[in-house]
């Protein structure tokens, strides 16, 4: 038997989440070697948050006591994602995680919250070889010039730091500031 049988026959046909039983398909639990199985419509918003309609995870409402740890760590992770939203901090007060279960929970979210993404001035994150106009003159130290604004910096270097980058003005590898930069 593979993995969606064995799915279908414990979840009886329906998604794990929210109970629905259109197409139907397996998701990995990382970062153990656990699956559930989801419809279409949580798939969609586990792959796609930024798109995913808040109102359809009021479902984890009766999803969050199943029996299955992997659906609790779903239904933890999805929760604290949206928590913001203020009905779902309600729920994950009444839920309750046995240790290792929450460990796994939060596993994951623990690898992600460290790294902070580069943003320019109107938060729009940056990446390694991206082009930037600079949107103030800035005076450089130790180089006698100032870089002016609207001066385009071409294939720029992320550093530890979120908030600076390293590029290429005047010919000079200067570090300049996220918030003096706008994506091009």
């Amino acid at each position: 038997m593979d993995i969606k049988e064995s799915l279908l026959k414990r979840a009886n046909g329906v998604c794990e989440l929210c109970g629905s039983s259109d197409e139907l398909d397996v998701f990995k639990v990382e970062p153990k070697d656990e699956y559930i199985l989801v419809c279409k419509t949580c798939l969609d918003g586990l792959s796609n948050p930024d798109t995913q309609d808040i109102n359809h995870w009021r479902c984890l409402n009766d999803s969050m006591w199943s029996e299955v740890p992997a659906v609790q760590v779903m239904a933890y992770r999805i929760l604290k994602s949206i928590s913001s939203e203020g009905w779902p901090q309600d729920m994950l007060d009444m839920l309750y995680l046995d240790d290792d279960t929450k460990e796994w929970a939060e596993d994951i979210e623990d690898e992600h919250s460290d790294i902070q993404p580069t943003l320019d001035s109107n938060s729009t994150i940056l990446n390694s070889g991206d082009s930037v106009t600079i949107v103030k003159d800035l005076d450089v130290k130790g180089t006698g010039f100032t870089a002016k604004r609207g001066t385009v910096v071409k294939n720029i270097s992320l550093t530890d730091n979120p908030e600076q980058i390293e590029g290429r003005v005047n010919g000079v590898k200067i570090v300049l500031l996220s918030k003096f930069l706008k994506k091009v």
